[in-house]
């Protein structure tokens, strides 16, 4: 523990390594603050007694868990980072089949920035085709009867104005991943991302005592999760860190009265 405590002591005298942890902590409280920040024109007090009435075992549910609970609170970050990441699973697999994205993966440094590009415009596009779908939810939720979304407001200039700040919402937090990369700790994307999940992990494990407490779930049942659970975060880490070492030979060469060579190393 002491040797934890020292290595975290060591990183904050380091000025620069300082200066990117605390630059990308700033960012991600502005992603969590976005995630809490309801969309105009959505009563908030119907919402909340809507969501509560509401199951999470579906799919709505998984993207509530990957945008930190933004998509459940109707907030301006309600599509999170994931219209980028289909963005770009997208552009990889058409690089695969059209000779145009197989040509610019070809071309190195210029060819990356074009698809980097390619990307934002097609994240762009995504987020706005699921904006709209976040709209057309939205106006079918009720409660007792009444609208999220009251009736005055509903109209073409309110949805164009949701679809408008989502879509907003997501190019802004793709900016912000990227100046985590360039400025921050790194893999700024992949950090938006863990963020939002960790953000509803301490709730999920609240809704798993609730379940034990009522009698929903056992407490062998809860183990078994807990044991999964670690069984696979250890397969990822060892997959992660896994290497295969390759031997490579040196031949022995003589030099005089002296041998040389004839050792063995390992290129991972």
């Amino acid at each position: 523990m002491s040797r934890l405590t020292d290595t975290f002591r060591n990183i904050l005298k380091i000025h620069e390594l300082r200066q990117r942890i605390f630059y990308t902590l700033s960012i991600l409280v502005l992603v969590r603050l976005g995630a809490h920040i309801t969309l105009p024109g959505v009563d908030a007090t119907l919402l909340t007694e809507s969501m509560a009435n509401q199951t999470t075992d579906n799919l709505f549910g998984l993207y509530d868990l990957f945008v930190g609970g933004a998509f459940s609170n109707a907030a301006i970050f309600a599509l999170g980072i994931m219209p980028y990441i289909s963005a770009s699973i997208i552009i990889q697999l058409l690089g695969a089949v059209i000779p145009y994205f197989q040509k610019l993966q070809q071309e190195g440094e210029e060819g990356r920035k074009k698809i980097t590009q390619l990307t934002r415009y097609g994240t762009v596009l995504i987020s706005g085709m699921q904006a709209w779908g976040v709209t057309v939810r939205l106006l079918n939720m009720q409660v007792q009867g009444l609208s999220i979304v009251p009736e005055p407001v509903q109209g073409i200039g309110w949805v164009l104005t949701t679809v408008i700040i989502l879509t907003a919402g997501t190019v802004f937090m793709m900016w912000m991943g990227e100046q985590i990369t360039e400025k921050g700790i790194g893999n700024g994307i992949s950090l938006i991302i863990f963020i939002g999940i960790i953000a509803v992990f301490p709730f999920a494990v609240l809704d798993e005592i609730r379940l034990i407490n009522v009698g929903q779930r056992s407490i062998v049942m809860e183990l078994i999760i807990l044991v999964l659970m670690v069984f696979i975060i250890a397969g990822v880490v060892l997959v992660t860190q896994g290497t295969r070492r390759i031997p490579v030979q040196y031949a022995k060469r003589v030099v005089g009265r002296k041998v040389y060579g004839g050792v063995t190393q390992y290129i991972p």
